[in-house]
């Protein structure tokens, strides 16, 4: 590719000086040798200068491929080789036959998956009843909580350009790629509002006396949950679409780890709040996906399901989305070890660090809540947070028809 640049270069060098030549008195003949000349530099230049884009962007592609360095402490291998970082609670003990959401949902009218399938195809849903208001509860009372702790509320756009999908380290077109995108467009349905997000501050330089800038958004989102599928992701727990309240910050590099742990934190008070037994994980480097340099994973318990599911994720992307996305800082003063300044003495930018948590996933907190909270004669106990989000209800009881 070098050699490439270095040929389009030279050709674009004597393009010029065909044209300076042109501008003076000539006789004829040479003016028709130049025109001659310079047609064929352009002919052998636009061929070189689409080679050159064209590799340029296979350049771009590959690049886009290697992911993020890793947090030296992050463990080594697959999934299983996460460590445990915190347990809290243990598990609901009942002395009735346990039932899972499905079960539960049904008996409660809270949900239709059939119709959806009708309407929308597998792994859509409507929510019915109290399963309404309970979403409902949950998004208004996390957007609340976290509020509180310095964060400013946003609702994003649903549909992105895919250069941004890209930026922020997601493949839109990759293979099984768990974008939808949109035909004869260069747009993406949103998988998460971390990228309309992340996207906010693309090609500008924040004041350092910003930062941090923490953000709690509440959006839509679609994945195609490509290679999905057996018992472990049915119900709600894997599904296409769903509604999702989630934590972004931008902040200098010296303090990333700081705000994750307070993410982190964020998320656990959260879960603790409802009562909820669950653990969270140092997730290894086989799990952290490319924008990561680490990342934590908060698992709950479904007794329906009879298993730990992940709930929720925390992830410090340090600059790998900013360098993307173009998102720098300012100091306010130089760094002490470096003088350098740039125009009218202004220190030189940095880019920002960016980390991004969930809050709430709707549908597996849903299946939470149905399965651990759920009572012998078929009911669900509302947890005391959420019921004056939902009017004052208590409890979800057995319609009788």
């Amino acid at each position: 590719m070098l050699n490439l640049q270095k040929e389009v270069e030279r050709l674009r060098g004597e393009r010029n000086t065909v044209a300076n030549k042109m501008k003076g008195k000539l006789e004829t003949s040479e003016r028709q040798r130049l025109v001659e000349e310079g047609k064929n530099l352009k002919e052998s230049l636009m061929t070189l200068e689409e080679d050159l884009i064209r590799l340029r962007d296979e350049l771009q592609l590959e690049a886009q491929c290697i992911p993020n360095m890793t947090h030296p402490d992050v463990p080594i291998g697959g999934e299983d080789s996460s460590k445990l970082r915190n347990m809290v609670g243990s598990p609901c003990k009942f002395d009735f036959p346990v039932k899972d959401h499905l079960q539960i949902g049904k008996a409660l009218d809270l949900f239709d998956f059939d119709a959806a399938a009708e309407v929308s195809g597998s792994k859509f849903y409507y929510l019915k009843n109290e399963a309404v208001m309970l979403e409902m509860a949950l998004v208004n009372w996390t957007m609340t909580e976290v509020m509180k702790r310095g964060f400013t509320p946003l609702t994003t756009p649903e549909i992105v350009r895919s250069s941004v999908v890209e930026k922020c380290g997601f493949q839109p077109r990759g293979e099984n790629t768990q974008v939808y995108s949109i035909e004869d467009s260069d747009q993406c349905l949103i998988g998460t509002a971390e990228i309309p997000v992340g996207g906010i501050h693309m090609d500008s330089i924040i004041a350092e006396s910003s930062l941090p800038l923490k953000y709690v958004a509440f959006s839509h989102c679609f994945r195609t949950e490509a290679g999905a599928a057996g018992t472990a992701t049915r119900g709600l727990y894997r599904v296409h679409q769903f509604s999702k309240v989630e934590m972004f910050i931008l902040c200098s590099p010296e303090e990333s780890d700081f705000y994750h742990e307070e993410l982190t934190k964020i998320e656990e008070d959260l879960f603790q709040s409802l009562g909820l037994h669950y653990k969270t994980l140092d997730m290894a480097t086989g799990d952290l996906g490319a924008p990561a340099y680490r990342k934590f994973d908060v698992e709950a318990w479904m007794p329906g399901l009879g298993r730990y599911g992940e709930i929720s994720s925390a992830s410090n992307c340090t600059d790998y989305q900013s360098r993307r996305l173009g998102i720098r800082y300012r100091p306010s003063e130089p760094s002490p070890t470096t003088s350098k300044k740039g125009k009218a003495g202004l220190a030189t930018t940095r880019f920002v660090h960016t980390l991004n948590a969930t809050a709430c996933a709707v549908p597996r907190m849903l299946v939470c809540l149905l399965e651990n909270f759920q009572q012998e004669d078929g009911s669900v106990i509302i947890p005391s947070p959420l019921r004056p989000f939902m009017g004052g209800i208590e409890l979800v009881s057995p319609k009788f028809r």
